[in-house]
C-alpha cells in the first residue's frame, strides 16, 4: 500500500479543512485527485508530504506511519513532488541538467558531487521527458512547459515510490499542455513497471489521461466518491458532484466536459 488514510481529518486555525478522508492507493495504480478550488486538495497534499499532520485518524505513506515514525528526509526521498511552490524555490541560474541532478539529493541546488551513475540517470530522464535538447540552458530561460518537464525529471531522480504532480499543466497554453501530457503518458507507457505510483492533481477534466485508472473526487474537504475513473468521470456522477447538469463525452480515451442545456 503506497497511501493509506483512515478517517483522516485536519483542523487548521480552528477550522476543519478535511473531514474523515478514507483513501487507499496500491502500488501500480495511478490516481487523479479532482476537486474545485477550495476543496482541500492542497491541504491533502501537504499531509502526504508531512507538512501537516492529521488532527484525527491514521495516515501511512510509502510504509511510514505518521505519529509512529520519524519522517522528514526519510519521507521526502520516497516522494517526488512537482508543484508551483517548488518551482519558486529553485535557483533560476542553474541549468536544466543541474536542476535534475539536484533531485538525487532532494536538495534545492547542487551542493554535492554527483556520481557518474547519477549523471547517466539524469541524461536518461531528460531524454524520456523530451527536454534533453535544452539540458544546458538556464532554468530561467525555459518556457513554463519546459520547466514542468524538467521538474518531473528531477522528481524521478531519487527513484521515488510516489510521484505527486500538483496541477502541472496550470497556466500552459494548449500546445504546451498537450506536449506535457504526452510526455507524462509516454513516461508511464514506456516504463515497463518502473515508474512510481502517480497522483495527478487537477480541476480540469480534459487533462485526464487513459493511464490514470483511478479517481478521487474531493468536495468541501470530503471524499465525494472514489473508484475507477470511467465511473467517476461520467455525466451522472459529475452532475451530482457539481450540482449542475453536465455532459461528459469520451474521445480518444479522454473526457470532455460541457454544461447540459
Amino acid at each position: 500500500m503506497v497511501v493509506q488514510m483512515e478517517q483522516v481529518s485536519l483542523k487548521r486555525e480552528g477550522k476543519w479543512i478535511l473531514h474523515d478522508i478514507n483513501w487507499k492507493i496500491e502500488k501500480g495504480e495511478h490516481w487523479i485527485l479532482f476537486g474545485l478550488n477550495g476543496s482541500g486538495k492542497t491541504s491533502l497534499l501537504n499531509m502526504l508530504n508531512a507538512e501537516y499532520f492529521p488532527t484525527n485518524g491514521h495516515l501511512t505513506v510509502v510504509g511510514l506511519e505518521f505519529g509512529k515514525t520519524i519522517l522528514g528526509e526519510k519521507l521526502r526521498t520516497k516522494i517526488g513532488l512537482v508543484s508551483s511552490s517548488l518551482q519558486d524555490k529553485l535557483y533560476s541560474s542553474d541549468n536544466a541538467f543541474e536542476i535534475v541532478l539536484s533531485g538525487a539529493f532532494a536538495s534545492i541546488g547542487l551542493y554535492e558531487t554527483p556520481s557518474d551513475e547519477m549523471r547517466e540517470r539524469a541524461i536518461g530522464l531528460l531524454k524520456d521527458m523530451g527536454c534533453f535538447e535544452y539540458a544546458n540552458r538556464k532554468y530561467e530561460t525555459l518556457s513554463q512547459g519546459e520547466k514542468q518537464r524538467v521538474l518531473i525529471a528531477r522528481a524521478l531522480m531519487g527513484n521515488p515510490q510516489l510521484l505527486i504532480l500538483d496541477e502541472p499543466a496550470n497556466g500552459l497554453d494548449f500546445i504546451a499542455r498537450e506536449q506535457l501530457l504526452e510526455a507524462i503518458s509516454g513516461m508511464i507507457g514506456h516504463s515497463k513497471g518502473k515508474v512510481p505510483t502517480i497522483i495527478y492533481v487537477t480541476h480540469h477534466i480534459d487533462e485526464i489521461l487513459p493511464c490514470f485508472n483511478k479517481t478521487l473526487l474531493l468536495k468541501k474537504g470530503e471524499v465525494f466518491a472514489s473508484g475507477d475513473t470511467a465511473k467517476m468521470i461520467s455525466s451522472e456522477q459529475l452532475t451530482e458532484f457539481f450540482d449542475l447538469p453536465v455532459q461528459v463525452i469520451w474521445q480518444n480515451g479522454r473526457p470532455l466536459l460541457s454544461k447540459r442545456i
